[in-house]
């Protein structure tokens, strides 16, 4: 594949699309290559840079299947399991902390938590 065209951030022509425009129009780039990518200036950084696909090549995003929708509220309640006293947060496990809030900051006048 030849070099791909490279164009100014705001300045690409109509028919190219990044991958969330193209999820906005409930498109998804459906095995094409890039077709163009644009670059975005930033003082004494390498500039940011965002891959374009072809509006025209792209193909509707998949519906979500009852197997997908359980598979994804699967791995969601994952995300919500305190893996130091085994209990639903109710809400998501933050990756900085990796337990529930009690447990990464234990209050010392109350009694530990069962287990």
């Amino acid at each position: 594949m030849g070099a791909l065209p490279v164009y100014r951030w705001r300045l690409a022509p109509d028919g190219y699309a990044t991958r969330r425009q193209l999820r906005a129009r409930g498109l998804r780039p459906g095995g094409q290559e890039v077709a163009a990518q644009l670059e975005r200036p930033r003082r004494r950084r390498p500039p940011l840079v965002a891959y374009l696909y072809r509006v025209d090549l792209a193909k509707p995003v998949r519906p979500m299947t009852p197997g997908r929708w359980a598979a994804l509220a699967k791995a969601n309640a994952a995300r919500r399991l305190c893996p130091a006293c085994r209990t639903d947060a109710g809400y998501v496990i933050p990756a900085s902390l990796g337990t529930c809030v009690p447990c990464a900051y234990p209050d010392p006048a109350d009694p530990p938590r069962s287990t």
